[in-house]
């Protein structure tokens, strides 16, 4: 996956924005803002047509929000339009950081490849669905697939049409629920995804900690993927599951600093361990 960067030696760390701006783009863009100064290599929104994600019967069911009394009106409180998309692209332009949107549709999926974004993210939630599959495979762009919520067959499929279009892929290790339940997060489905299909593995994080996300690191994830916001307190489904801007940056700062540490595995003299030698043996 070179088109976000990943190599042994580099980490890339996807903010996963989502629906927490709230439709505010003063908001979108404090929390872009927020996630270049953490160490973020990239911004993740995500884009629905609503009507055709929801059944009317959803739509005009109630629910309580700050747009109105309707799932309609809250749904669609969260949706950017294509001009509030084109500020986000110029803002992220601005500050030197990539950004794409996970699509729940087809006509998302259209509407975000009009922007031409360094990679497709394909949802847990979306993984099931195989004509929008196909659809992305078609297009062939660098696409992240996460695996929540799926059985191996359903990982199988995903995989073996995007294999068939020659598309650059990775998976993302991911538990899906909000927030995770640290003692679900299985890391070792990182190695056990790696082995099966022989291609970049990264991790997708739901927790309201750092920790599991480094621990992924460890254990050979190679992107990270973490929901974020500017305050876990705000309205909105994802908000607990996010991390704030401190903790981005304690991860960004922790993984940076991972291949530097890990090294080559060979078994060489540091520099001035010549010297501390000849002080500590005296035979």
């Amino acid at each position: 996956m070179s088109s976000i960067g990943a190599t042994e030696h580099y980490i890339p760390v996807i903010a996963e924005i989502g629906i927490n701006h709230n439709g505010d783009l003063t908001l979108a863009e404090r929390m872009i803002r927020e996630a270049k100064s953490a160490g973020c290599d990239f911004v993740k929104f995500q884009k629905r047509d609503i009507s055709i994600v929801y059944s009317p019967e959803v739509l005009d069911s109630p629910r309580e929000s700050p747009w109105g009394t309707t799932q309609r009106e809250q749904k669609a409180g969260l949706e950017f339009d294509a001009s509030e998309y084109h500020t986000i692209a110029d803002i992220c332009s601005e500050v030197e950081i990539g950004w794409t949107a996970s699509a729940w549709d087809l006509e998302s999926l259209r509407f975000v490849e009009d922007f031409a974004p360094p990679f497709h993210k394909v949802a847990s939630a979306m993984i099931t669905n195989r004509e929008f599959m196909m659809e992305v495979a078609k297009l062939g762009r660098p696409t992240l697939v996460s695996t929540g919520m799926c059985d191996w067959e359903d990982v199988d499929f995903a995989v073996s049409t995007l294999v068939s279009h020659e598309v650059p892929f990775g998976l993302f290790h991911t538990v899906s629920t909000y927030p995770m339940d640290e003692n679900l997060a299985n890391l070792a489905m990182i190695q056990s995804l790696k082995d099966r299909y022989a291609c970049p593995v990264g991790y997708s994080g739901h927790e309201s900690s750092v920790s599991v996300s480094v621990f992924a690191v460890a254990l050979g994830a190679m992107f990270i993927e973490r929901h974020f916001t500017v305050d876990r307190t705000m309205y909105g489904s994802d908000q607990a599951a996010s991390l704030e801007p401190r903790g981005m940056r304690e991860l960004t700062s922790v993984i940076r600093k991972f291949p530097l540490v890990v090294g080559d595995g060979r078994k060489n003299w540091a520099p001035g361990e010549r010297e501390v030698a000849a002080k500590l043996r005296y035979w």
